[in-house]
């Protein structure tokens, strides 16, 4: 049974969720039918994101978070893939970029200008081509700049320095013998965590290739499992027993053997996805098809996993999108915000701890990460770990300005930037590509004007 104790104290016993008003809502989004267990939805201080139903190919929509309201259907979108979108990622680093996985097989990677797309976005920063079937999970790692982590239905991860376009990194076949289910960064990026189709929950070293710690059937059930690291070198995962009742459990990485907590949730079939905050030590279980968002605290002492409450409504809910905390209203004290899928629409729930007090909430807001990286790729793949470099929210999150995502490709780095609304002032890399351009023309209308020259004397001549 679930154990609900209304002894324990805990300043997050009251957290409660309250849905957006209808005119904050986003409407009459065509949000995507492909049956997988993403969360079709991405969100950072600028955009919303979503993954749409689009014909011919595959789609997604990105608006600035405050183009709430009815959506125009023709809206422009970003439609580079050839197959359907199956996940999409924002960038933690730069709130321009996002990652998207399809059905193509590739990997993108997009800048979005400021103020959202004006025409179509059809081409990406970059493509990131290794895998053979389907990708339907990326991730960024949280604290190496242009670090980019795919998983395909190959059952191969691959990790990419986006800044090449290169795969650095490869854990084949022989790691997971079958789909890989979800894949997490550990809260440093040293480690991974995957849940696979042969119901093996594994923890791998990616730069090794190594599997350090590894579970058989953390769930008995068949249905697939999630697994996220949380604080304290402890993982936690989502699944069914062998009755087909959904579960949570906690387990620490050195001790897999038993979990530390295990409870039954209920009998519905939707696969759970877990967001955890390290700030606040809470993990958000939202259910495909479920139309609620169960919360737990997660202590250091037993029984480590202690039920908080339950965000109900009537609609279920199609994906769900949880947007980072240096994006949430910080004098409201909302602790989470999430964006719901509904078949048509998308609409925020703010989590929120009830003070009477307007003054900042020291306690609900320790230092949070922030937006710049704390290693380069170069120094991560060099063997270097980092936690996420730590911004306080007491004057509120006051963005960074626009950064350009560098990319250089050798040869192929004519089709960087075609698009003419890239947004701030053109970078010296862009100026001196025009200058050898202009040098490439103007030799060419010399040679043209060459070339009549000799026309008009040949045409004279006779």
């Amino acid at each position: 049974m679930m154990s609900r104790q209304v002894v324990r104290s805990s300043k997050f016993r009251h957290v409660f969720g309250q849905p957006a008003k209808a005119d904050q809502c986003y409407e009459d989004v065509r949000v995507s039918q492909t049956t997988w267990d993403s969360g079709f939805c991405a969100v950072n201080p600028k955009f919303v994101a979503l993954i749409c139903e689009a014909s011919g190919g595959g789609a997604f929509l990105v608006l600035p978070l405050g183009k709430t309201g009815r959506v125009d259907k023709n809206v422009p979108m970003v439609c580079g893939h050839t197959a359907p979108v199956l996940d999409i990622a924002w960038c933690p680093h730069n709130d321009n970029v996002i990652a998207s996985g399809s059905e193509d097989c590739t990997v993108m990677v997009w800048e979005i200008p400021d103020g959202g797309l004006t025409l179509p976005l059809r081409e990406p920063v970059v493509t990131l081509e290794g895998h053979t079937k389907r990708v339907g999970i990326v991730a960024w790692h949280p604290t190496a700049q242009n670090v980019l982590l795919s998983a395909g239905c190959d059952n191969v991860i691959l990790v990419w320095d986006v800044g090449t376009g290169a795969a650095v990194l490869t854990l084949g076949a022989d790691v997971h013998p079958d789909t890989i289910y979800s894949v997490d960064w550990s809260r440093d990026g040293a480690l991974i965590c995957t849940s696979c189709r042969d119901k093996h929950v594994r923890i791998i070293e990616p730069r090794k290739g190594t599997v350090v710690a590894e579970k058989d059937r953390p769930h008995e059930g068949t249905r697939p499992v999630r697994a996220v690291f949380v604080s304290d070198g402890k993982i936690l995962t989502t699944g069914f027993s062998r009755m087909s009742e959904r579960q949570v459990a906690l387990w620490d990485m050195k001790h897999l053997e038993e979990p530390l907590s295990l409870q039954e949730l209920d009998t519905s079939s939707g696969v759970l996805l877990p967001f955890f905050d390290p700030d606040t030590n809470i993990v958000y279980l939202c259910g495909k098809g479920d139309s609620s968002i169960r919360y737990f605290e997660i202590t250091s002492e037993a029984p480590f996993l202690h039920y908080l409450s339950m965000f109900s409504s009537k609609d279920s809910q199609r994906g769900m999108g949880y947007m980072p905390k240096r994006g949430l209203e910080v004098n409201k004290c909302e602790i989470a915000r999430f964006y719901k899928l509904h078949e048509r629409r998308c609409e925020p729930i703010a989590m929120t701890v009830p003070r009477k007090s307007d003054l900042f909430q020291e306690d609900l807001y320790p230092p949070t990460a922030g937006p710049d990286a704390a290693l380069t790729a170069e120094e991560w793949l060099g063997g270097h770990d980092a936690g996420p470099l730590l911004i306080s929210l007491k004057d509120g999150y006051v963005p960074p300005k626009s950064r350009e995502l560098r990319v250089n490709r050798g040869l192929d780095t004519g089709r960087r930037r075609t698009t003419p609304e890239a947004s701030g002032s053109p970078s010296s890399d862009a100026i001196s590509r025009l200058e050898e351009e202009m040098k490439k023309l103007q030799a060419m209308v010399q040679e043209l004007q060459k070339r009549l020259d000799r026309l008009e004397e040949t045409v004279q001549a006779k």
